[in-house]
C-alpha cells in the first residue's frame, strides 16, 4: 500500500479563505443549489414531524406511524450510500435532477394519499429522494469547491439546518392552521420540482470529477438494507430485550457489510474505510458514533419536558432547538479557523458532547431548566466546533478515485448513526418503563438512562475523533 501526503498549505494563486472568495469564480450558483437541496432535506423531516398528528386524525393508522420515520430513514440511508456511484455512472447534474423528481413524486404520493398505506409509501419514496439530494450535495461540495473553502461550506449547511429548525415547526403549524396538512407536501413537491429543473444549469463544472470503477455495488446495498432495516424496526418489537437484540444484530450486519465491501471490486465505500488506522476509517467511525450518541435529546427531550415540566409541544420543541442553534452559531464562529486550532476545536467538540450527556442525565428531570439549556447547547456546540473540520479532513484524505463515493458516504454514515442512535435510545427508554406509557415515573427514569446509555457511544466517537486528528492528511493509494 502506497500513501501520498497532502498538506493544507495554500499554493500561490489559490485565493483567500473568505466568504467573498467562496462565492467568486462562478461558485455562487453551485452554492445556491446545494443550499436549496440542504433546505429540502432539513425542512422536510422537521415539518413532517409537526404535522403527523393531523395526518393521523385524517387517515388513521396511528399504530403504524413509527413506520413513517423508519421508512424515511431506510430510503434515505440507501440513497445516500449509493449517491456516489450513481453520480459517477450518470453524471452529477443528471443524477441530482432525477433525485429532485423522485422526492417530488414522494411528496405528491403523500399529499394525495387516500389511506395510511399510500402515505407511508410516499414517505419511503421521499426518503430515497431526500437521501440522494443530500448525497449528491456532498459530492458537489467535494468536487466543486477548493479544500480551503470546505469548512465555510459546511458551516453554511449547518446554518440552513439551524434556520430549518426554527422555521420548520412554525411553517408546518401555520400551514395546518390556515389550510390542510396535505398542503405541506404540495408545497414541498413544488420546491423540489424547481430544484430538479435548476440543478442541470447550476451544477456546471461537475463533470470534472474522477470516474471510479463502473457498476453498482448491489451486494453491499443488499446487506446494508438488511442491517438498516433491523435497526429501523427495533422499536416495533414486543419487548425491550428483543429491540436490543435487533439493534445489536443490525450493527453486526453493518460491520459485516464494511468487511465485505473491502473485498469486492465495485466498492460502496472508499478504500480502507474499515481500517481505523486511517483518517478515513476513524473519521467515519467518529461521525457514526457521535451522531448516534446525540439522538436521545431530540427524540425524548420533548415528551420528558412536557410530562415533567408542563411544557407545551411547541415550547418543548423550541427548548430542544437550543442544540441546533448552538450548532449553527459555533460552526459559523470557527468556519475561518486554520492551522493548529482546527484540531483543538475538533477535540473540544468531542469533549463537549461527553459533558452534555452527563449534564442532561443529571438535570433533565429535576434540575434547573437553565442546565437543560446548557446541556443542549453543549451538544450543539460539540458538532458546530468539530463536524465541518471532520468532514474537511476526511474529504482531504480521499483519493481522486474515491472522492465521489467517499463524500456521499458521509451522508449515509450520518443517517445510519442517527437511525442507530434513535433505536439505542429507544431501547434505553423502554427498559426504563417508557413502553408502558408516559408517566412521571417513566419520564424521570428515561431522562437519566437515555443519556447514560449514550455515553459509551460518545466515548467511542471521541476516541475515533482523537485518532483521526493524530494522523497526517493521508490519501490512500492503490494496493
Amino acid at each position: 500500500m502506497s500513501e501520498l501526503v497532502k498538506t493544507n498549505a495554500p499554493t500561490p494563486g489559490e485565493g483567500q479563505n473568505t466568504w467573498a472568495d467562496l462565492l467568486a469564480e462562478g461558485r455562487l450558483p453551485r452554492f445556491a443549489i446545494i443550499m436549496l437541496g440542504v433546505w429540502l432535506n432539513a425542512a422536510d423531516s422537521l415539518v413532517t414531524a409537526t404535522i403527523l398528528p393531523s395526518v393521523g386524525a385524517d387517515l388513521g393508522g396511528y399504530a403504524y406511524f413509527s413506520w413513517a420515520t423508519a421508512g424515511f430513514f431506510v430510503g434515505a440511508i440507501l440513497a445516500g450510500a449509493s449517491a456516489g456511484r450513481l453520480s459517477e455512472l450518470f453524471g452529477l447534474r443528471s443524477a441530482t435532477a432525477v433525485a429532485g423528481l423522485v422526492m417530488a413524486a414522494g411528496c405528491v404520493m403523500s399529499a394525495a394519499a387516500p389511506d395510511v398505506g399510500t402515505f407511508l409509501a410516499g414517505r419511503l419514496v421521499q426518503g430515497l429522494g431526500s437521501g440522494w439530494i443530500s448525497g449528491f450535495a456532498m459530492v458537489a461540495i467535494a468536487l466543486l469547491f477548493p479544500e480551503r473553502h470546505l469548512a465555510r461550506v459546511f458551516a453554511a449547511v449547518t446554518f440552513v439546518w439551524g434556520i430549518a429548525t426554527v422555521l420548520g415547526p412554525l411553517f408546518g403549524g401555520v400551514v395546518v392552521e390556515l389550510g390542510h396538512w396535505r398542503d405541506v407536501f404540495w408545497l414541498f413537491a413544488l420546491q423540489t420540482a424547481v430544484f430538479s429543473a435548476a440543478a442541470p444549469f447550476l451544477l456546471v463544472g461537475s463533470e470534472k470529477g474522477a470516474r471510479g470503477e463502473g457498476g453498482i455495488p448491489w451486494t453491499q446495498l443488499g446487506i446494508l438494507t438488511v442491517g438498516v432495516g433491523a435497526i429501523a424496526v427495533a422499536d416495533l418489537m414486543a419487548t425491550p430485550w428483543l429491540s436490543a437484540a435487533m439493534v445489536a444484530a443490525g450493527l453486526a450486519i453493518l460491520a459485516f457489510m464494511v468487511w465485505v465491501d473491502g473485498r469486492l471490486r465495485v466498492r460502496l465505500l472508499p478504500r480502507r474505510a474499515g481500517d481505523l488506522a486511517t483518517v478515513c476509517g476513524s473519521g467515519y467511525l467518529a461521525m457514526f458514533a457521535l451522531t448516534a450518541a446525540s439522538m436521545g435529546f431530540s427524540i425524548y427531550g420533548p415528551p420528558i419536558l412536557q410530562q415533567l415540566r408542563g411544557f407545551s409541544p411547541l415550547a418543548a420543541g423550541y427548548a430542544i432547538g437550543a442544540e441546533s442553534m448552538a450548532w449553527t452559531v459555533s460552526a459559523m464562529a470557527v468556519a475561518g479557523v486554520t492551522g493548529a486550532w482546527v484540531v483543538r476545536w475538533m477535540r473540544l467538540g468531542g469533549l463537549l458532547l461527553l459533558a452534555s450527556l452527563v449534564i442532561l442525565a443529571l438535570t433533565m428531570a429535576d434540575g434547573a431548566f437553565a442546565w437543560v439549556l446548557v446541556g443542549g447547547s453543549f451538544m450543539g456546540a460539540a458538532f458546530g466546533f468539530s463536524w465541518a473540520f471532520m468532514a474537511t479532513r476526511l474529504l482531504g484524505a480521499l483519493s481522486d478515485e474515491d472522492r465521489a463515493i467517499g463524500s456521499s458516504a458521509v451522508t449515509a454514515v450520518r443517517l445510519t448513526g442517527a437511525a442507530a442512535g434513535a433505536a439505542i435510545s429507544g431501547v434505553a427508554a423502554n427498559l426504563a418503563g417508557f413502553h408502558q406509557g408516559l408517566t412521571d415515573a417513566s419520564a424521570r427514569a428515561a431522562s437519566a438512562w437515555v443519556f447514560l446509555a449514550a455515553i459509551p457511544l460518545a466515548l467511542v466517537g471521541v476516541w475515533a475523533l482523537f485518532a483521526m486528528t493524530r494522523r497526517a492528511h493521508e490519501v490512500a493509494g492503490p494496493d
